[in-house]
């Protein structure tokens, strides 16, 4: 019997934690890996991202001595290297792992750490651009982000370099970690017409139905980083597939069982990004799709 610890940063309930985990579970039956026969995989759920909470939840993972840690989400991956330097760790959804200090490399990453990647930062010059097509309109954008990372940091710097070659002269960066702040800046950003938001990576998931209501109430055209913020009800998103991520980790998972080191597992960055479209929110908004980018989308939501 070998033993998984899982920590994810979404709660149990959340939709996407109840998609991620049947795709991993059975990712991991297709390579003689059945959870209550020859495995025992153990959740934990840091759903709301607060430090100290994920602390204690790392610890319970590592009391429970687990063969591999399975960290789903930047957040949850330091607090789990902070507890153990020697059981592996294979990350999932994690931006920027080198310059988070998470790895040494993508290509040699060394120490008991490996996994998958979300998205390279060029990736925020391309919701930029996907915000404008749809909405020609937008010449002001609302950058919501987490600004006490250095991955805030980092998209909102990409998309500061390009919004001006977009006709976007006026970005107003807003703190994702705060609720209540967040409505007051995107309710005083909606009172200027024209405007926009690009939804970041990291940050924005534990409040991802507020977001999308607010650009819903505000009628801002929003662009944002998955595909779950789109079938929650938003406009248009760009990004990897979540739940490929975890299908893949689990082929790490079974190399390491069989012996292989996390330290020379390369770090993968993803094999596609996804165009989904929400043709109900388009209407609501007032906008007309353009023919081209429909048939460039992946999925198109009804």
């Amino acid at each position: 019997m070998r033993r998984i610890g899982v920590l994810s940063a979404l709660a149990e309930d959340d939709p996407e934690s109840l998609a991620r985990r049947p795709a991993f579970e059975q990712a991991l039956k297709v390579l003689n890996w059945t959870n209550g026969n020859n495995l025992r995989i153990d959740y934990r759920w840091a759903a709301g991202g607060m430090p100290s909470d994920t602390r204690k939840l790392a610890a319970e993972i590592i009391a429970l001595e687990p063969d591999i840690i399975l960290a789903s989400g930047t957040s949850v991956v330091e607090p789990v290297m902070q507890t153990t330097r020697t059981i592996p760790i294979v990350f999932v959804q994690v931006i920027d792992p080198v310059g988070s200090g998470f790895i040494k490399s993508l290509a040699r990453p060394g120490g008991n750490v490996t996994g998958f990647t979300q998205f390279e930062y060029s990736l925020g010059a391309k919701w930029v651009e996907l915000l404008k097509e749809i909405a020609p309109h937008v010449t002001r954008a609302a950058v919501i982000r987490d600004p006490t990372r250095g991955y805030g940091i980092g998209q909102f710097a990409v998309v500061q370099a390009v919004a001006p070659s977009h006709g976007m002269m006026e970005l107003t960066p807003i703190n994702a970690l705060d609720v209540s702040e967040m409505e007051s800046a995107i309710a005083e950003f909606a009172r200027s017409p024209n405007g926009g938001l690009v939804v970041t990576v990291g940050g924005t998931a534990f409040h991802r139905n507020e977001i999308v209501a607010l650009a819903a109430k505000h009628r801002l055209p929003a662009v944002y980083p998955f595909r779950y913020f789109v079938s929650g009800g938003g406009l248009i998103s760009y990004g990897a597939d979540t739940i490929d991520q975890f299908r893949r980790a689990a082929d790490y998972i079974d190399r390491i069982f069989k012996g292989e080191k996390p330290a020379n597992l390369p770090v993968q960055t993803p094999t596609k990004y996804n165009l989904v479209i929400n043709l109900k929110t388009a209407r609501s908004l007032g906008l007309a799709v353009p023919h081209a980018m429909l048939t460039r989308a992946d999925e198109v939501i009804e």
